[in-house]
């Protein structure tokens, strides 16, 4: 970690203006800083800036020397669309009480301003490429955020018909039943939809050189969701052999059976054992294998749009951030996907570069929530009031500072939420319905200095603690149960 003071921020603000000033002449570019926002789907912080040795992510690890690297930033709810959401509109799921993939946000907040929005009311030219919020099972893009309308390229999930989904091997991805878990097929990288995420950004980018406004960009690349694909050449940068493997394929010891999904993504792909038929090793490295290299492809389609601000001459006045919208568990507890309250499925990367700023290192807590407030305050702008995150501006100019004392996260199942509170060392999760009596509450509680893998739930042994983090979630509003989109506010206003 980099020891620095608020002296750093001020370095990076001067840099922003001193560009503003000295380019005035040639070609009036805006004072303001433009924003890239760098979105991955799935992705944890595999990556070799975060210390992942079997990583091959040269290009964030490039933007890495020269960022705010976040190491315990969090999610707030380890699933597409609420943690979209809660990127956007800087409240987290149990405020807008939207835990599902099909509800959209204006369902609950007819009024919201989303923070593309935000931006965008300030004078900002504002787009979207790829998948910024959750546009799948029902759900739609929000016109409001955007300049114009957003690019959802083509997704063509397979290059080789053997992987398609098949009447013969099960049905039709609309039917439920997707097509191979994994592809590595001798194709350009725009075969798959991030390359042509990545060529329709670096178009933008070439239109903004000479825009007389700022810009906040979203691009929004698919990898490394499921199913794993990628060009032969990012399968072969990875030794698959010396690849990690999970510890245990069960529940923690003493965990409720709410803690894991009944079923995890994975099983609809074709040629996955259904149910909880437990993988071979075989099986499971093919799978982990399949996680990296798309990860790899994602960066290298990553780099091709940061090396295009570069040469536009862009980057100089622009804030870049990196951010994964939740976790992911390659047969950790037996999960292949995310869907949980464990630390791989909630911890996240998040990365934010400053003109002019030196690559440090926070350990501070911070949540998605608290990038809507934090990118307001970087480009000069006040947040809107009612939010429900905190600006981690200040960690640019001292990392090494505090921020959160705990950060919060929630993940349904069923009629149940689990609602989690992690501080410094421990995890707690309560489970029980939205509304009822505390009498029914099941707790978890993980030691992450003793335990790091989540091997045992010691709620139990330690009830002192469990307390302490109790008053924490305590603070927290009660949680507000699952908006039902027929009789929402937007729908009656309809």
């Amino acid at each position: 970690m980099y020891a620095r003071s608020g002296h750093q921020l001020m370095k990076c603000i001067a840099t922003l203006l001193c560009f503003a000033v000295t380019t005035l002449v040639e070609a009036a570019p805006p004072a303001r800083p433009n924003v890239l926002f760098l979105a991955f789907d799935d992705l944890k912080p595999s990556l070799g800036c975060y210390g992942d040795p079997h990583a091959r992510t040269p290009n964030l690890d490039r933007l890495a020397k020269r960022s705010l690297r976040l190491d315990r930033a969090y999610c707030n709810q380890a699933v597409c669309a609420p943690s979209r959401n809660s990127l956007m509109t800087g409240l987290r799921p149990q405020t807008l009480g939207i835990y599902d993939l099909s509800t959209n946000f204006r369902d609950a907040r007819p009024d919201a301003i989303t923070l593309a929005q935000h931006f965008k009311a300030n004078g900002y030219t504002t787009a979207a490429i790829g998948k910024i919020l959750h546009t799948g099972h029902g759900n739609h893009d929000d016109a409001e955020s955007w300049t114009e309308k957003a690019f959802h390229p083509r997704v063509d999930y397979y290059a080789l018909d053997i992987n398609r989904p098949s009447a013969e091997e099960g049905g039709s991805r609309g039917a439920g039943v997707f097509g191979a878990a994994t592809e590595r097929a001798d194709v350009p990288d725009d075969t798959y939809a991030d390359g042509r995420i990545a060529t329709e950004a670096v178009k933008r980018l070439s239109a903004f050189r000479t825009a007389d406004k700022p810009f906040f960009l979203a691009v929004g690349f698919r990898c490394p969701h499921l199913p794993f694909v990628a060009p032969d050449k990012y399968w072969d940068g990875i030794d698959a052999a010396k690849l990690p493997l999970n510890e245990t394929d069960t529940l923690p010891e003493g965990a409720p059976v709410a803690a894991v999904p009944g079923t995890d993504e994975l099983r609809k792909y074709k040629r996955i054992p259904q149910g909880g038929q437990v993988l071979d090793v075989e099986s499971k490295r093919h799978l982990v294998h399949g996680y990296y290299a798309a990860t790899s492809y994602a960066d290298a389609c990553a780099g091709r749009v940061l090396d295009a601000l570069q040469v536009h001459g862009l980057d100089q006045n622009t804030i870049i951030v990196v951010w994964g919208d939740h976790g992911y568990h390659l047969g950790d507890h037996g999960v292949w996907g995310k869907h949980t309250n464990f630390e791989l499925a909630a911890r996240i990367p998040l990365m934010v570069a400053m003109p002019g700023q030196d690559g440090a290192v926070s350990s501070a807590l911070v949540e998605t929530v608290d990038l809507y407030p934090t990118l307001a305050a970087l480009a000069g702008l006040t947040a809107p009031t009612g939010l429900d995150g905190k600006s981690f501006a200040g960690l640019l100019g001292d990392p090494s500072a505090a921020h959160r004392d705990h950060v919060t996260h929630v993940y349904p199942r069923g009629k149940l939420l689990g609602r989690a509170v992690r501080d410094d060392r421990y995890r707690l999760v309560e489970w029980n319905r939205i509304g009822a009596p505390a009498e029914g509450v099941v707790t978890e509680l993980y030691d992450y200095q003793t335990d790091p893998g989540e091997h045992a739930n010691v709620a139990t042994a330690h009830p002192d603690i469990v307390m302490r983090l109790k008053g924490m979630l305590a603070q927290q509003p009660s949680p507000k149960a699952q908006v039902n989109s027929a009789t929402s506010g937007r729908a009656q206003s309809k």
